[in-house]
C-alpha cells in the first residue's frame, strides 16, 4: 500500500500566492507563480473535486499529460503524487503527449478527468494546469470555479507512485492515433504520395504525422522539431509571424502543403507548399467546404465570434444552422455536446469534429486537411481562390493592447451605446454583446472589442474585403477606446 504523508502549508492561508483559474484551468509565470507549491495545491483541490463529485459511468481515476516546457514532467508528477495520495489511480503519460491524446484517453479510458500540464501556445515562461472533464473535453466553469473553491480547503495528501496502488506510466499516444485515423478516409490519404511538412513549432506535435503516416506512400518533413523548452524564441502559436524560419525552408524546398501546430497540438494552423501563411480562418474555411461537398455532412456549424464571416455566407448559401459563441474552446465543447454539428471551431486555430471527443485537435485537423488535398487533387491556393470566388475576399487583423481592467466595462458600456452607423462603407447591420462588443456591417465586415479574462489586455479584432479596410477597422477600435 502506498504511503501517504499529509501535509499543510507551512505559511498561512492569506499569505498564500493567490491562484485564480482562466477558461479551463490555471497558467501562471514558471517559478513565480506557477511552482511546486502551487502545483500542490491546485491538485489536491481537484483532488476533492472529484472525490465530491463522482460521475456515473466513470472510475475514480485521472490521466496526467504533459508538454516540453521547462520542468512540465516534473510538474507533472507532483500532481501524480497528490492524486495518488487522494486514493486515485493514475495514468502518467511516459513522455511529452499532444493535448488531444490526453482528452482522448479520459473518456476512452472512462477516467473521472484529467489534467495535462500546459500553457498550450503561450510565451516559453508560462506554465498551465489544465482541468479536462469526464468526457474529454475542457472542464466547464462550474468545475474551475469549484476547484477553485477548494484551495487550501484540506492539507495536502501525498503519496509515492506504486503501481500496486493504481498508478501506471504509459504511452497513451497510439490509441489517441489509432482513432484519429478511423476518422479520416486513411487508405486515400495513404496511397496520396503527398509530400507536406510540418512545423511542429519545437512542441509536442513533432514526429506525430511521422508516426501516423508510416508505412504510407506519404512523404514528411518535420520542421523545428527538437526539444526546446524556450521554443526557438517564439511563442509556440501558429501565427505567420512564428513562420520566418520554416517559410525560409520551403522557399527552398516546395512541398504540397506545410501543416503547423502550437505547442501542446491542439491548434492548426498552415503554409502554402512555397511558405506563403495560411490563416486559421482559411483553413477553418476550407475544412467546412470539404465537409459539406466531400464529405457530405450535415448539422449545425459551430464558431467562436472572433471567426471569419466568410463561415456565416458557406452556412447561409448552404442553409446549414450557424451557432455562434463566446471566446473560449469551452462554450464550443457545450454546443458540440448537443451533438448533430459539422465543426467546432475558433479563430486561434483550435477545431473539434464530431464521432470524437468534444476538444480541439490540431492533429485530426491536420488529417483532414490531407483528406481535402487527397480528395481534390488541387493545390491549396486553387482551393482558396475558389472559396474566395464564391464568398468574396476576407482579410482579418487583431491587436492587442493594455487596457486598464478597472475601465473595461466603462468601454463596453460606451462602445454599446455608441455604434458607429457604418464601418468603412458598409452600413452597420448588427451589434452582438455577449462577449465584449462585436459590430457587424451588411456587407459581413466586422469589428469586435473583447478584453482578457485575467489581464489587462483589450484585444481588438477586424476583418474586411482587404488587408487595408482591416487595418482601418482596428483604427477605428483604437479611436472608440480612446472616446471611452
Amino acid at each position: 500500500m502506498a504511503k501517504l504523508v499529509s501535509s499543510t502549508p507551512k505559511s498561512p492561508p492569506n499569505a498564500m500566492t493567490p491562484i485564480k483559474f482562466g477558461t479551463d484551468g490555471w497558467r501562471a509565470v514558471i517559478a513565480e507563480d506557477f511552482t511546486f507549491a502551487n502545483v500542490a495545491r491546485v491538485a489536491q483541490a481537484s483532488a476533492d473535486y472529484w472525490s465530491a463529485h463522482a460521475v456515473e459511468g466513470t472510475e475514480k481515476k485521472v490521466v496526467i499529460g504533459f508538454d516540453r516546457r521547462f520542468l512540465s514532467d516534473q510538474f507533472a508528477r507532483c500532481a501524480a503524487e497528490i492524486f495518488c495520495g487522494n486514493g486515485f489511480a493514475v495514468v502518467l503519460t511516459a513522455q511529452p503527449t499532444p493535448t488531444p491524446a490526453v482528452s482522448f484517453a479520459v473518456k476512452a479510458q472512462r477516467a473521472v478527468g484529467g489534467v495535462m500540464i500546459t500553457a498550450s501556445h503561450n510565451p516559453p515562461a508560462f506554465n498551465g494546469f489544465k482541468l479536462k472533464a469526464h468526457f474529454g473535453g475542457s472542464a466547464e466553469a462550474s468545475m474551475c470555479q469549484g476547484v477553485e473553491a477548494l484551495l487550501d480547503r484540506n492539507p495536502i495528501r501525498r503519496a509515492a507512485l506504486d503501481p500496486s496502488a493504481g498508478y501506471r506510466l504509459a504511452d497513451i499516444r497510439p490509441a489517441h492515433y489509432a482513432a484519429i485515423r478511423k476518422l479520416v478516409d486513411f487508405k486515400r490519404v495513404a496511397r496520396s504520395k503527398l509530400r507536406f511538412a510540418h512545423d511542429a513549432l519545437y512542441g509536442v506535435g513533432a514526429g506525430c504525422f511521422e508516426r501516423l503516416l508510416a508505412g504510407t506512400t506519404c512523404r514528411v518533413t518535420t520542421l523545428n522539431a527538437n526539444h526546446d523548452p524556450n521554443f526557438g524564441g517564439i511563442n509556440p502559436e501558429p501565427v505567420a509571424q512564428n513562420y520566418a524560419k520554416s517559410s525560409a525552408y520551403l522557399r527552398q524546398h516546395p512541398h504540397d502543403l506545410c501543416l503547423v501546430t502550437d505547442g501542446d497540438a491542439d491548434r492548426v494552423g498552415g503554409m502554402d507548399g512555397r511558405g506563403h501563411p495560411l490563416s486559421t480562418h482559411q483553413i477553418i474555411c476550407l475544412l467546412l467546404q470539404h465537409c459539406l461537398i466531400n464529405r457530405r455532412a450535415r448539422g449545425r456549424m459551430i464558431k467562436a465570434l472572433t471567426t471569419t464571416s466568410m463561415v456565416d455566407k458557406i452556412c447561409s448559401a448552404h442553409g446549414l444552422e450557424l451557432v455562434e459563441t463566446a471566446v473560449g474552446f469551452k462554450y464550443i465543447c457545450a454546443e458540440m455536446l448537443k451533438g448533430n454539428f459539422i465543426l467546432g471551431a475558433e479563430e486561434s486555430g483550435g477545431i473539434g469534429f464530431p464521432r470524437h471527443v468534444p476538444e480541439r485537435d490540431g492533429l485530426l485537423a491536420g488529417l483532414m486537411l490531407l483528406e481535402l488535398l487527397a480528395t481534390e487533387r488541387l493545390s491549396v491556393n486553387q482551393l482558396l481562390g475558389r472559396l474566395e470566388k464564391e464568398y468574396g475576399p476576407h482579410r482579418y487583423s487583431r491587436l492587442d493592447t493594455t487596457f486598464p481592467l478597472e475601465k473595461r466595462a466603462a468601454l463596453m458600456e460606451f462602445c454599446q451605446n455608441h455604434s458607429p452607423t457604418k464601418l468603412l462603407r458598409s452600413p452597420l447591420a448588427q451589434v452582438k454583446a455577449f462577449d465584449g462588443v462585436k459590430f457587424v456591417a451588411q456587407d459581413g465586415s466586422w469589428l469586435m472589442l473583447r478584453g482578457s479574462g485575467t489581464e489587462p489586455i483589450l484585444r481588438i479584432y477586424a476583418e474586411g474585403k482587404s488587408e487595408a479596410d482591416a487595418r482601418k477597422l482596428l483604427q477605428l477600435g483604437i479611436q472608440l477606446t480612446k472616446q471611452a
